[in-house]
C-alpha cells in the first residue's frame, strides 16, 4: 500500500513541475494581454519520444507497451502529464521568443489524437492551431505531423512522401515524409512547403542504415526540385534526421538546400546526449533564397534539462530510461527556425 501510494504522490508531483510553468506566461495568453510582435516566421520541431496515447487500439507491440497494463506503465496520468508539459515548452517559446510558434513539426507521435490534446485540451486551444497527421507504415506506429495557425496561414494542400526502399532497393518500413503547403493571411499571399521528415535511425551501424536515410533524403530532394522548378514558394524542411549536418545523406540536397543546423553543429552544440557527448541530428533546411535571413536555435529551459548521472553536465530530461519511466518530456530537445 505504500509503495503504490508514493507512485501516486510521485505522479503528481511530477505533473505539478509542468504545471508550475510561471503562471504570468499562461495568464498572458488566455487573457490575451500579450500579443504577437508579428514580425517574420517562427518554426518550431520537437521529436517527443515515444508519445502515446494510453489506449490499446491496434494491437501492435509498441502500442501495448505503452499502455496503463503493458512493460511501460503507460497510465493517463503520465499521459497528460506530459501533454501539459509539451504545451507548458510552446508557451515557454512564445515567452522567449516574443511570439508563439507560426508552425510546429512533431515526430515520434502515435497518432492525431495526441497531437490534437496538446493543441485543443492546454492553454495553447487559445492559439488556433490545426493538427495535421496521417497513419504511416513504421513499424513501430509512430508517425509524424504538423500544427499551423489557422490565424496567420491559408491552408494550401497536403501529402505524404512514402520511403519503401533504402538507396540499394532493399524495402522497409519507415515515417513518411509530411508535405503541408500554406499561404500566408497577408497582402503577399507567401507560400510556403512545410517538410516534416523522421529519417531511419543508426540502428545496425551506419553501414548498414546509411543507404536508408540517403534514400529519404533524395526523395526529399526531388520534392525540393519540383517545387523550385515550379517557382511554387518557399521551401522549409525540418526533423529528427538521425545523423549530424556532416553526415553521408546531406550530400545529396549540397547546393540545392541550406542547412540551419551547419553553426550550431560546429560549435559542438546538440539536440541529443549520447556518452555525454552533445550530438545535433534534430534540424532546419530551407531553400537557398531565405537562408542568409533564417537562424536556428536549440531550446534549452531548465525543465527539459536533468543532470547526467554518468557523465558531467545535463541531458535531456527524458520520459522514460530504459523502462522505468523518468517523468520527463523527451530524450531530444526543441529546436527553433526564424525567419527575419
Amino acid at each position: 500500500m505504500e509503495g503504490r501510494y508514493m507512485g501516486k504522490m510521485i505522479v503528481i508531483l511530477i505533473f505539478g513541475i509542468f504545471s508550475a510553468f510561471p503562471a504570468m506566461a499562461e495568464a498572458s495568453v488566455l487573457t490575451g494581454d500579450r500579443t504577437d510582435d508579428g514580425g517574420g516566421l517562427l518554426v518550431m520541431f520537437w521529436n517527443l519520444e515515444n508519445f502515446f496515447d494510453c489506449n490499446v487500439s491496434d494491437g501492435n507491440s509498441s502500442d501495448m507497451e505503452f499502455s496503463p497494463g503493458g512493460e511501460r506503465r503507460w497510465t493517463k496520468s503520465r499521459f497528460w502529464a506530459k501533454v501539459h508539459g509539451v504545451a507548458k515548452t510552446v508557451l515557454w517559446v512564445g515567452e522567449e521568443y516574443g511570439k508563439y510558434p507560426d508552425a510546429i513539426g512533431f515526430a515520434e507521435v502515435e497518432n492525431g489524437y495526441v497531437v490534437n490534446m496538446i493543441a485543443k485540451s492546454t492553454a495553447l486551444k487559445k492559439l488556433d492551431y490545426r493538427c495535421i497527421h496521417f497513419d504511416s507504415p513504421d513499424s513501430r506506429g509512430i508517425d509524424v505531423a504538423f500544427l499551423y495557425r489557422n490565424s496567420g496561414f491559408v491552408m494550401k494542400g497536403t501529402s505524404l512522401h512514402h520511403v519503401e526502399k533504402d538507396a540499394d532497393g532493399k524495402p522497409m518500413r519507415t515515417r513518411d515524409i509530411l508535405q503541408v503547403t500554406l499561404s500566408e493571411r497577408t497582402d503577399t499571399g507567401r507560400v510556403w512547403h512545410f517538410f516534416t521528415n523522421h529519417h531511419p535511425s543508426k540502428y545496425g551501424g551506419v553501414k548498414v542504415s546509411s543507404p536508408k536515410r540517403i534514400a529519404a533524403m533524395k526523395i526529399l530532394s526531388d520534392l525540393c526540385d519540383s517545387i523550385a522548378m515550379a517557382g511554387g514558394g518557399h521551401i522549409v524542411a525540418m526533423g529528427d534526421f538521425n545523423d549530424t549536418p556532416d553526415g553521408e545523406a546531406f550530400g545529396v540536397l549540397t547546393e540545392k538546400m541550406s542547412n540551419a543546423g551547419d553553426v550550431l553543429h560546429e560549435k559542438g552544440e546538440g539536440t541529443i546526449r549520447y556518452a555525454g557527448k552533445w550530438e545535433l541530428i534534430d534540424m532546419f533546411l530551407t531553400d537557398i533564397l531565405i537562408s542568409d535571413r533564417a537562424e536556428m536555435k536549440i531550446c534549452r529551459p531548465e525543465f527539459l534539462l536533468t543532470r547526467d548521472s554518468r557523465h558531467s553536465g545535463y541531458r535531456p530530461f527524458r520520459t522514460y530510461m530504459g523502462p522505468k519511466y523518468a517523468g520527463g518530456l523527451s530524450d531530444h530537445l526543441p529546436v527553433i527556425l526564424t525567419i527575419r
